[in-house]
């Protein structure tokens, strides 16, 4: 299979040549005028004639049109394919090395401390990807997900990625999905992706935005009405006259955070903003493929949504959500100040970052740029740090070639690499700055405790670039910038005007340096070598089938209380070195989960011994001692990151029942993929009920689907409490918890030759 660094017009073509054949189906099995969001689905099924479609309900098998994979969780999702059997991915399918990238002096140095720090790593991923025929973004090539935006995102397409806000592509009409890297595993070795028909939420736009406004208060407002949960379980497709006025970077920015709102993915129509924008990145090709099926790639009039949320853009206002979590919102300016005062907020703002894949395309910088041209023509200046993270080397290159950075340099802004940096926790961070409670402002997605440089100390505010910028100019969290003046030296009051963005680039966009590496034709004779004595890369070994046995008297490991997010359960920051290691990754599991039993944190009591140890150790622990153990979460159990870390690591201590008031659906999935019995509480208050003491027994397995689980607790005192676990196997899904992996039946089937 030849890769190159775009997405092939004939694959595209492939998928155009089906639509609208496949949409005439959907209209006629169904009864009624599609979604956009059904159109794609339905053009992507496996068996479009007879696989059930009901929303919420149906499990339906989809064959995606590739795979992507940043360099954290591309090592683990490697790890397991290189246990397949097979000579190469059967998908097209990319690595991008963007999360391993510490931000601390700047561009330059960071990165090269990165490539010297991580050439293990970066070597193992592109061996791996030459051997296997994997396209090959090397560091600096920029964020997964703008670059993915850049080369291969096409309207009508289906994509899934082993990152959580993969939805980024819905910017270009494409359904795409983050995944745990066993579904990757599973469509690299051409197997199907398995997924839960989603229910489809509209957002129906009206209006224009204009002033200090953007995209970013589009899915902030929608945040705010559906919450970190509203959105589970569906898709998010937005409509109306309003959504064609925004660019498809807009669009992006959009999608890529419906992510905090529990969504499968989100999905713009097809417009002339999406054709302009694929024109300007080299694929014309393929806006003209689009435009041949332009209708099918928007939704039918009288398409039928599970629920519809109206915006007028007219009206909307800048909007800055958090601390703590993104569905925190509030007006920018006085409401932010007020809350921040009742309880005790600094308003003072320590830090300012603008970028992450949410927020880094030529549009947001050249609003931020505006913003700063004006400030420096006032004679203003930073009174906080303001760091800039390039989304992608395209990017870097246009918006220095163009003046950008200067213009931001100007007022003292700082370039980090093209890369994730400190939206993921790679923000190296002197405790000077953070030993303390702080407020930072930044233009990334996501806001839980200590996500973006350790600190549980930092308050995390999210709002627009342009907004970050009058922020950092003003010092204060509560500045808002439609309304308040700035004091500049000379003593004068000035004001801000609102920002005016260009949506590309007039000289078109500089490419900057080459950073993909395609595999070459014949990947056979590569070698791909881990050390044994590695600490950063480990061979897996395949979990053992389950024994037949039901589960009896399982010792609680961790209760957990309140959020308990894929960074509480395993943390990033500088444990995304072990990535490639289970073993040692180990070594965070749970430490970031506040004990239900006393409010400690990271640290629970042990059925050995009864002595209080960190929670990693007590997983240990049971795990040489041979003791099966579960686990408990509150609501939204996982939500946040994709990171499949955070369900390999409970299993290969011995974990084997996860249970919760409700599970975030990529977590879920994680934990069915790897062999454990996700299940939430039939009767929600059964949580209160659970002691530190006591033990569960799980019975009835395997799970039957249709039917609920008998469980039990069983108190210090002999006594019982009966109670039901619910949970969402399918039939297939089942085959995963017998084999003990989901990765141990595509092992089996690539030996039958099934694949």
């Amino acid at each position: 299979m030849a890769v190159t660094a775009g997405t092939p017009i004939e694959l595209v073509e492939g998928v155009y040549a089906k639509l609208p054949a496949r949409v005439a189906i959907g209209r006629r099995r169904l009864g009624r005028p599609l979604t956009l969001t059904e159109k794609i689905l339905i053009n992507h099924l496996v068996d479009p004639e007879t696989q059930d479609m009901e929303r919420g309900v149906s499990y339906a098998d989809f064959q995606p049109d590739r795979v992507a994979m940043q360099d954290a969780t591309a090592q683990m999702a490697l790890l397991q394919f290189m246990t397949a059997g097979l000579p190469e991915a059967m998908v097209p399918s990319t690595v991008h090395c963007d999360h391993l990238i510490s931000a601390k002096v700047g561009a330059l140095i960071d990165m090269g401390v990165a490539i010297d720090t991580n050439r293990e790593v970066y070597d193992f991923l592109r061996t791996v990807s030459a051997k296997y025929a994997i396209g090959f973004w090397g560091p600096g090539s920029g964020i997964i997900h703008q670059v993915v935006l850049e080369n291969y995102a096409f309207p009508g397409g289906m994509m899934i990625g082993t990152d959580s806000h993969t939805p980024n592509a819905g910017g270009l009409g494409m359904v795409a999905i983050g995944v745990g890297g066993a579904d990757a595993v599973d469509v690299m070795t051409g197997f199907p992706f398995n997924v839960r028909w989603p229910k489809v939420i509209g957002v129906k736009l009206t209006g224009t935005l204009s002033g200090w406004s953007s995209p970013k208060d589009v899915i902030l407002e929608v945040a705010r009405v559906l919450t970190v949960e509203g959105g589970t379980g569906a898709i998010v497709e937005y409509f109306g006259a309003g959504a064609d006025t925004i660019s498809a970077t807009g669009k992006a920015t959009i999608c890529n955070m419906g992510a905090e709102i529990g969504a499968t993915c989100s999905v713009f129509g097809y417009d002339q903003n999406m054709a302009v924008y694929l024109q300007a990145t080299g694929r014309g090709e393929i806006a003209a493929a689009a435009n041949a099926v332009a209708a099918d790639l928007r939704p039918d009039d009288g398409a039928q949504y599970d629920q519809v949320i109206e915006i007028d853009l007219d009206t909307l206002k800048p909007l800055i959500n958090g601390p703590h979590s993104p569905d925190r919102a509030n007006r920018v300016g006085s409401a932010v100040g007020a809350e921040a005062v009742a309880n005790g907020w600094p308003l003072e703002i320590s830090a300012a970052l603008i970028g992450s894949c949410t927020n880094s395309s030529y549009e947001d910088i050249t609003r931020a740029a505006s913003v700063a041209r004006q400030a420096a023509a006032m004679g203003l200046r930073t009174k906080t740090d303001l760091l800039i993270s390039p989304g992608s080397e395209q990017i870097r290159a246009t918006i220095e070639r163009d003046g950008l950075l200067a213009d931001l340099e100007a007022i003292g802004a700082t370039v980090l690499a093209n890369a994730c940096g400190p939206c993921i926790g790679q923000w190296d961070r002197p405790a000077s700055e953070n030993g303390q409670i702080n407020t930072i402002v930044n233009s990334f997605n996501r806001n839980f405790p200590k996500r973006n440089d350790g600190s549980a100390n930092t308050l995390s505010f999210v709002t627009s670039p342009d907004t970050v910028i009058a922020l950092a100019l003003a010092g204060r969290l509560d500045f808002d910038p439609t309304t308040d003046t700035i004091t500049n030296p000379d003593g004068v009051e000035v004001k801000l005007v609102a920002p005016v963005g260009e949506v590309l680039p007039e000289l078109g966009y500089d490419p900057g340096q080459n950073t993909f590496t395609p595999p070459p034709a014949d990947g056979s004779g590569v070698v791909v070598e881990v050390s044994p004595t590695s600490d950063r890369l480990q061979l897996l070994d395949a979990f053992t089938p389950w024994d037949g046995n039901d589960y009896i008297a399982l010792p609680v490991l961790m209760k957990a209380q309140g959020k308990c997010t894929t960074d509480h359960i395993s943390a990033a920051g500088k444990w995304l070195k072990y990535r490639g290691h289970l073993e040692n990754i180990s070594g965070n599991l749970f430490i970031g989960a506040v004990n239900a039993y006393g409010g400690a944190v990271g640290e629970g009591k042990s059925v050995i011994d009864g002595g209080t140890d960190s929670y990693p150790n007590l997983a240990k622990a049971y795990s040489e001692a041979g003791i099966r153990w579960c686990a408990i979460g509150d609501r939204n159990y996982g939500e946040g990151s994709s990171r499949e870390h955070a369900a390999m690591e409970p299993r290969f201590r011995g974990g084997v029942v996860i249970f919760a008031r409700s599970f975030a659906r990529i977590h879920e999935t994680n934990l069915k993929k790897q062999g454990l019995v996700p299940l939430t509480f039939a009767d929600p208050a059964m949580y209160d009920l659970i002691g530190e003491d006591d033990r569960i027994n799980v019975t009835g397995l395997p799970p039957v689907p249709g039917q609920n689980v008998r469980c039990q607790i069983v108190k210090p005192d002999g006594s019982t409490i009966d109670f039901e676990g619910v949970h969402t196997f399918s039939p297939e899904q089942i085959e995963w918890f017998k084999a003990g992996s989901a990765l141990n039946v595509v092992r089996r089937k690539v030996a039958e030759g099934q694949h």
